[in-house]
This record gives C-alpha cells, structure tokens and sequence, in this order.
C-alpha cells in the first residue's frame, strides 16, 4: 500500500474517533438528560456541567481531549515509516476536529470543538498546548465566559504558533496550515456565541440549564 493510500485510511480512522460524541455518550451512562436538549444545545463539556454533574462534564472532557491525543499520536507513529510524521500529524489533526464538529454518528452535528482542539495540540506539541489551555483558563477566570475563552485562543493561537517557531517548536507548514484551519473553524463553530455576548446574553460558567434557557430569552 502505497503512503497516499495510508494517509486516507489514517484520515477516515481520526475522523471516527473524532467522532465519538463523548457528552452525548457519557450522558446516557450516566443517565443524565441529552446535552442537546438544553442550555447551548452543545454536545460538550460545557453544557454537560449545566446538568449539574461534575463528574459526568470532567469524563467528556477526558473523552474529547483525549481522542484528539490518540488520533495525532497514531498518524504520527504511522507517517513515521515513510518519514512523513509531520504530515500524518497534522492531518489527522484537522481530521479528528472535524469529526468532532461534524460527527457521522450525530447526523454531521456535533460539538464546537475546544476540547479536541487541546488534544490535538497537546499532541502536536505539549507546550503550544499548554500555552493555549493556560490562554483559555485566564481569560475563562477572569470573564466566566467559556466561548469568548476559546475565540480569543483561537484568535492567538496561529499567532502563538508562528512567534514560537522555530525556537521553542519545530517550523512546520503543514502544522502550520493545521492549526489555521482549526482556528478558523473554531471562530466559525462560535459565531452564535459571538452574538450572544456582544448582545449580553451569553451564559456562563457553571450556569445551570434553567438559568442558561432564560437568559437567552430575555
């Protein structure tokens, strides 16, 4: 099989696991309602914590990160046999991201992808990920406003990219392109979110899901 064919499989293995909608899943484990029923409606752990269960928010949390953590590894391990690490990397990183935006299994809906996000960074290099969660929890702190955490992480990130590169990473086109493509989608995935908070009705934090549902209805 030739490295082209390998590099397809790899694509549709990381869309798969991207797939997996850990909030819905480990929502019907747990017996807790749909996350697709209330507060954003989002398959994530956000909304997940709107139902009131830590635990349940902390296990999709782990799901997503973690699934965008194994689809990168993979890919790397097996680009790694035509020294083609790099560019199996980062595939499998938009991949697995869209699959979680776009889940076959959730009829090509799905969460808005922050979570996955990290995974992937962490994957692709732990210290832009670190860089980037450190990002997303100041601003999380400091506002209580999780969408406006990742949209301005997605605004920094290509950014954070480009100034570390290459002391602090390796320079990497394809990696490069990557993380634009996840920042653009991340921007694209939050544009409602974007007009909630510029007309003040945003939820926040650890607001439940009555709380949530009213808000956006005044």
């Amino acid at each position: 099989m030739t490295l082209f064919v390998f590099l397809l499989l790899c694509l549709l293995g990381a869309y798969l696991i991207g797939a997996i909608p850990f909030a819905v899943v480990v929502s019907k484990l747990m017996q807790l309602p749909d996350p697709r029923q209330f507060g954003s409606k989002n398959p994530g752990a956000t909304n997940v914590l709107r139902s009131g269960n830590k635990a349940a928010a902390a296990l999709t949390l782990a799901g997503d990160v973690l699934k965008g953590v194994l689809a990168v590894w993979l890919a790397a391990r097996i680009g790694a046999h035509w020294q083609a690490a790099g560019l199996f990397a980062a595939s499998a990183a938009v991949a697995v991201f869209f699959g979680h935006l776009y889940s076959v299994f959730l009829g090509f809906k799905g969460g808005k992808g922050v979570a996955t996000a990290l995974g992937v960074l962490l994957a692709l290099n732990p210290l832009l990920g670190v860089l980037a969660a450190l990002c997303w929890l100041l601003v999380a702190y400091t506002t209580r406003y999780s969408s406006l955490a990742a949209i301005i992480t997605a605004l920094v990130l290509p950014v954070l990219y480009l100034l570390g590169a290459p002391q602090l990473w390796p320079a990497s086109q394809a990696q490069g392109l990557a993380l634009v493509i996840i920042a653009i989608a991340l921007l694209v995935k939050h544009r409602a979110n974007i007009q909630r908070l510029m007309l003040g009705t945003e939820s926040k934090i650890g607001q439940s899901s009555r709380t949530a549902t009213r808000s956006r209805r005044r």
